[in-house]
């Protein structure tokens, strides 16, 4: 029985093309800390290569997609299916990188822009890990590097979501056997995805009088296309504000990060009657603001910067289910798209717009839907499978400037190996025709915000972690000089 990806896995596969990588990542910054009180500290072991190779083809267990294969079925007869990696070899996944000095902040995201801007090799599984050595103080850096299609939730986690640790003990795991099952041929995917359609007959024979199968025109096609693949922005609005975020020059990506205090931001929001999520899209704003005005003097009344957001994202002050394990990266099966007021000077309206704003559209059914949904189905042809996304990735172009992932739930601290992860920012995704992403982590007791960018568009980016600072002071200062009327 073959596994085969779902419609969406095989989108976000089939997505790949030049100038463009449905890769996201995690990374981690560790610090050997001693754990337990001072009379009884405990000791940490050093972290090398080797350990870390052991924990990770441990854990591998746990993700089994990770030492799986994409293979395509012949003349797209049906979606590609997972195939077990004969060759697997775990250290060419898992590899080492260093800094040069002095080995902070700037080199280690330098580094990770470097990484991002490869492409995965499509004949291996779809995935790296870096050991990152060379930081200063002694600390390390973990950065995974995952395609997208590896990721589905709560059945199908990130890599770094298994690593990681809730207590500075190691968790024990029996040990892995894996042996890799025999790849099916061409022959063999072919007369299976014959068997499929024969074996439901009737919806084979639907799917292609609806469009999915050979025997509809290639201009249906596109048409059906574009309304399926729309599904994320199938409101009737019109479409996004002009912007240099709606285009790429190069496929080399620029990567910069920056945190602010989660308590500062819960006062913000209880001082404004608002959500901790709304300040971090009121803390995005402010950065926007001001990237904008490095390159331009005025700013036009009522300008704003259309952004994307997962639905989940409104309720992100919830309070955290131990036992459901939320996946840590956005999930981004259903959303909505907003506006972000960036003309707005002053720093409390601005957020009271943003919250405003955030709240109605996340209930209207016009700026909300389902996410990106694939033209590609459940059963049947996919002969077009690549022009389908492109058509998607040029539809969902028009429609916002930023995608913002923002994850479901904070995270607690987490440790790997005894060592102390003090940083956990997402890497996101950067599709095609996209200048920029966003990401928004809640970790420990930081608010982590992760921008990937267009290094052709935003060679600037680094200087975006500075602005999450002035954006958020200008936040903190304005909410303990409110009166008790405002918010």
């Amino acid at each position: 029985m073959v596994n085969r990806l779902s419609p969406r896995d095989a989108m976000f596969y089939f997505l790949d093309e030049a100038g463009s990588t449905t890769h996201l990542g995690a990374l981690m910054v560790l610090e050997k800390r001693p754990t337990g009180s001072d009379d009884d500290a405990q000791t940490v072991a050093d972290l090398d290569f080797t350990t870390l190779v052991g924990l990770v083809e441990n854990r591998l267990q746990f993700v089994p997609h990770y030492r799986q294969m994409v293979k395509t079925v012949t003349l797209g007869l049906a979606r590609p299916v997972w195939v077990d990696d004969p060759g697997f070899d775990i250290n060419f996944h898992v590899r080492r990188a260093g800094l040069p000095r002095p080995g902070g902040y700037e080199q280690l995201h330098d580094l990770v822009g470097r990484i991002m801007s490869r492409p995965l090799d499509r004949k291996r599984p779809l995935w790296e890990l870096y050991l990152v050595e060379g930081m200063a103080d002694g600390r390390l850096a973990i950065l995974t590097k995952t395609h997208r299609s590896l990721i589905n939730g709560g059945d199908s986690l990130e890599i770094s979501e298994v690593l990681l640790d809730r207590s500075p003990e190691l968790r024990a795991f029996s040990e892995d056997f894996w042996m890799p099952g025999s790849v099916p041929g061409n022959v063999a995917l072919t007369l299976g995805a014959v068997a499929d359609a024969l074996a439901r007959p009737g919806e084979m024979v639907d799917a292609m009088v609806s469009g999915n199968g050979p025997v509809s025109d290639f201009r249906s096609l596109a048409q059906e296309s574009a309304r399926a693949l729309g599904g994320f922005v199938q409101q009737a609005v019109s479409g996004a504000p002009a912007s240099p975020l709606n285009s790429a020059k190069t496929s080399t990506r620029t990567f910069t990060a920056a945190s602010v205090p989660v308590s500062d931001c819960a006062a913000i929001a209880e001082r404004y009657q608002c959500t901790v999520n709304d300040v971090e899209l009121a803390v995005i704003t402010g950065v926007m603001r001001r990237w904008i005005l490095s390159s331009t003097d005025i700013l036009p009344g009522g300008m704003s910067i259309r952004v994307a957001l997962p639905l989940s994202a409104r309720g992100a002050d919830e309070p955290v289910d131990d036992d459901a394990s939320p996946s840590w990266f956005a999930d981004d099966a259903r959303g909505f798209v907003t506006d972000l007021p960036v003309a707005e000077a002053n720093p409390a309206v601005r957020l009271a717009q943003v919250a405003g704003l955030a709240n109605r559209y996340s209930q209207s059914s016009r700026r909300q839907a389902q996410g990106a949904q694939p033209f590609l189905p459940e059963l049947g042809m996919v002969p077009f499978a690549d022009f389908s996304s492109r058509v998607f990735s040029s539809f969902s172009q028009r429609t916002y400037n930023l995608p913002i992932a923002i994850a479901e739930q904070p995270i607690e601290q987490r440790y790997l190996l005894g060592w102390t992860v003090t940083d956990v920012y997402q890497v996101p995704v950067l599709l095609a025709q996209r200048a920029l992403a966003v990401s928004v982590v809640v970790y420990a007791d930081r608010v982590q915000f992760g921008f990937l960018g267009d290094r052709g568009v935003l060679s600037d980016l680094p200087a975006m972690a500075g602005y999450v600072a002035e954006s958020f002071d200008e936040l903190l200062a304005a909410s303990r000089h409110a009166t008790p009327t405002e918010g």
